[in-house]
């Protein structure tokens, strides 16, 4: 059977074809019907871009190629406009990072639920309503009478996303993507609100593509997991051989910086460096840079993706069970030492 959603080779460039900055490098992503995938990497990997161009809100200056792109068959890429727009919003839906600024100060919660509802199911006034009112239910709005008649500024952070919430499964789609849902939140609402979409997730069968920098949500919600820098997948795997066996240095990194890890110590453990950007770009593996086990091939030479379809490591020197760098690493410590 083939996957939901099948990515190959996704490219996003901003500024000028002579000079382009990378912001997605060759994306490859796939996730099956109704599989809960993490999507996760520091600022500035590429995460929320990807889904951007997935829901086509890439714009001039920026650039989308890809060698397909494809929902349950059909080339995103090749729809017309008309036929595009039919299917975001309905079968592929996605709640925006920023609850407080996502939803239009200038409309009430019924208006914008209900846009929504007629633009893709269309009906009467009436009955447009009454589903708006079923779905502030669905998502534990409080007073949901009353909220529906109420604006953006009115309500808290963990209201507004709920409302984001309801206007995203308002059509029922078939992958929900939701870009750091638990952005500026609380720590409880956080939890509920992870909470809400997995119940939602279950109840309707529907992909979920969760976008976040905590490994701690992912691990909670996830059943597959990608990591994402400087635009490029650097490995892929089930939550539990992410989290107990990565084979990248960078998911060892990451993993190595989490709290629980460090109990104890003074200092947390940290990546030294940032993310390249357009004009300090490596020429061999983008981490390079930033990772203690890089040698002289690293540098120069730019690592494949390698292994099988649901477990896959960007590395010359993929991590063994132990998390020591295999494939030929010591040897090549051994020749620079000399």
């Amino acid at each position: 059977m083939k996957p939901l959603l099948d990515i190959k080779n996704l490219r996003v460039e901003f500024g000028s074809e002579a000079q382009p900055f990378k912001a997605v490098d060759g994306l490859d992503l796939f996730i099956e019907q109704g599989e809960v995938v993490g999507i996760v990497g520091e600022s500035g990997s590429g995460k929320s871009v990807t889904s951007l161009a997935l829901m086509g809100l890439i714009d001039f200056p920026g650039r989308v190629r890809a060698d397909q792109m494809e929902f349950d068959g059909r080339d995103l890429l090749k729809m017309k406009d008309k036929e595009r727009r039919q299917l975001l919003g309905k079968d592929i839906a996605m709640i925006f990072q920023d609850p407080m600024t996502s939803l239009n100060p200038c409309y009430t919660v019924a208006f914008q639920l209900m846009e929504t509802l007629r633009l893709h199911q269309g009906g009467k006034e009436k009955d447009l309503r009454a589903k708006a009112l079923a779905l502030l239910k669905q998502v534990d709005i409080p007073d949901p009478e009353r909220r529906m008649d109420a604006y953006p500024h009115q309500l808290s952070g963990g209201m507004s996303q709920r409302v984001m919430v309801a206007i995203a499964i308002a059509c029922n789609p078939r992958l929900l993507i939701a870009d750091e849902p638990t952005t500026a939140l609380d720590v409880t609402v956080q939890a509920q609100m992870l909470e809400l979409l997995l119940q939602l997730q279950r109840e309707r069968g529907m992909a979920l593509m969760l976008i976040t920098h905590d490994l701690a949500v992912v691990a909670q919600t996830a059943k597959r997991v990608v990591v994402m820098y400087a635009g490029q997948v650097l490995e892929t795997g089930t939550v539990p051989e992410i989290f107990d066996t990565p084979k990248h240095p960078y998911t060892q990194a990451l993993l190595a910086a989490l709290p629980e890890h460090n109990l104890g110590k003074a200092r947390l453990q940290t990546i030294p460096g940032v993310v390249p950007g357009l004009h300090d770009r490596p020429t061999g593996c983008l981490l390079s840079p930033r990772c203690s086990y890089a040698t002289g091939r690293c540098q120069t030479e730019r690592p494949q993706l390698q292994g099988q379809a649901n477990a896959r490591v960007r590395c010359h020197f993929p991590l063994d069970a132990r998390g020591v760098p295999g494939n030929g690493w010591q040897a090549t410590q051994t020749d620079q030492a000399a």
